[in-house]
């Protein structure tokens, strides 16, 4: 990735679900903000069927160095389905004072 801050997207099926995945990515520091977007309804391939869920949006805001190596083992790791969306879009341009927000409020990798 070329940028050096991403927006994560991961669903989940519950807010419960959503806000236990929000609460360790920004107790860890790996993410500045997670929002929560309730009411996604998603139509999806699985099995070879076509399935329809109501699901909760995960909006993550990061740096990019901490997404392959720890941003999304974490999400795996509490995420109930077998294959979470996990999708990573650069930032290509923001605030300034919000790029160094992010900066300061994730960690440094390790």
């Amino acid at each position: 990735m070329d940028s050096p801050y991403a927006v994560i997207y991961v669903t989940a099926p519950s807010a419960e679900e959503g806000q236990r995945i929000a609460q360790h990515l920004l107790q860890q520091r790996l993410a500045a903000c997670v929002n929560l977007i309730p009411g996604v309804r998603s139509y999806y391939w699985w099995q070879g069927q076509i399935q329809a869920d109501e699901e909760v949006l995960l909006v993550i805001k990061t740096r990019a160095e901490l997404i392959e190596n720890q941003l999304i083992p974490a999400v795996k790791a509490l995420h109930s389905y077998q294959v979470p969306e996990i999708i990573a879009l650069p930032i290509a341009q923001g605030s300034e004072d919000y790029l160094h927000w992010i900066d300061k409020e994730t960690r440094s990798e390790p």
